[in-house]
């Protein structure tokens, strides 16, 4: 496995890079904006493809570099499905797993710093966010924070883990790199409390300056969605309500761009063809599933997705593969379910 820990020295944030092979897919995790050109290096020299890139949750100190990442390597971005983020690519919840070829991350649902924070495990490890630091923990006073949620997620969820998962947290401002459960458990002075009450009276009481640059950072990462405006403009844009009216049409092929776990979890829609927006590159080249269903049918493709940027991103690939006849739905099924659309479930 390739593994990276790379860190913004100026807000002490560490982000990601996860690979399960040279030359394969790979995913970041709490990547810094001014730091998209040194990921995009390392991508490079790496022979990797950047196909994910995730975010714990809604940062206050830093500018997240999802939406930069986004729009150099086309990769799906995703979030915790109470972030306050204008769009996303996927929004997961507790439970779920984030997948690239060869890796696993299961998802767990760690509210306390923000209300939309989460955790990643997987096998030997557990990236934290800012729910669990090194030797700390994360403030609880912003983004609607609970102390009370922050200990039920520490010492219900992370503190469950084996005692030898090592602990990769978001921060860190003393030069620590990596940590263990168990040592966070003996170590860790937040962590040395009899109660839930003492642990809500200390995290009270740490009165804390607020982040420098909060008041400009979270307006920023709140719209980091893709602007699909401009593919309405151009005509290759359908909204929810024309998209409803176009089901059943045997002059249009609706293709599915969410993976079989989105499918499963909030259904799909009647008639749609399944291709992942990971092989939408594949699927649009000569012999490709969608440039050889388009040409023998005539039909017009609409892409549809969970909120509609990953099928913003692939009516761009069609125009650059030479398939001009392409559409999406913008909003995706989110918009599609608010206008009433029916949902076939899988």
């Amino acid at each position: 496995m390739i593994f990276r820990q790379l860190f913004d020295s100026v807000s002490g944030t560490y982000s990601y890079l996860l690979a399960s092979r040279p030359g394969g897919e790979a995913l970041i995790l709490d990547p810094v904006l001014e730091k998209a050109d040194r990921y995009c290096k390392l991508l490079q020299e790496l022979d990797l493809k950047l196909v994910k890139a995730v975010d714990t949750h809604l940062h206050a100190d830093h500018v997240t570099g999802l939406g930069e990442l986004r729009d150099r390597t086309h990769c799906i971005t995703i979030m915790g499905e109470q972030s306050k983020a204008d769009v996303v690519s996927m929004r997961v919840s507790d439970g779920d797993k984030v997948t690239i070829e060869g890796l696993c991350l299961d998802v767990m649902y760690t509210p306390g710093h923000t209300d939309d924070s989460y955790s990643f495990s997987m096998g030997d490890r557990v990236f934290t966010g800012d729910t669990l630091l090194i030797r700390g923990t994360g403030r609880t006073d912003f983004q609607n924070g609970s102390a009370r949620a922050q200990y039920d997620s520490i010492f219900n969820r992370l503190l469950k883990l084996p005692e030898e998962t090592l602990v990769f947290p978001a921060h860190d401002y003393k030069g620590d790199t990596v940590s263990t459960i168990g040592e966070e458990k003996r170590y860790n002075p937040r962590l040395q409390v009899r109660s839930i009450d003492e642990y809500v009276e200390l995290m009270g009481n740490l009165n804390l300056p607020n982040p420098r640059l909060m008041d400009v950072v979270i307006p920023a990462n709140m719209h980091v969605g893709l602007h699909q405006d401009e593919l309405e403009k151009q005509g290759l844009s359908l909204n929810a309500r024309q998209a409803i009216e176009s089901l059943g049409r045997t002059d249009v092929l609706l293709v599915d761009l969410r993976e079989s776990s989105e499918r499963a979890k909030h259904g799909t829609l009647s008639g749609a063809l399944h291709a992942p927006y990971p092989s939408i590159e594949e699927s649009l080249k000569p012999g490709g599933v969608l440039r050889e269903v388009a040409a023998a049918t005539g039909r017009r493709i609409v892409f549809f997705c969970a909120f509609g940027e990953r099928s913003a991103m692939a009516v761009k690939a069609a125009k650059e593969a030479g398939l001009s006849n392409t559409a999406h739905i913008a909003g995706g099924l989110d918009a599609w379910k608010k206008a009433g659309g029916p949902v076939l479930h899988v």
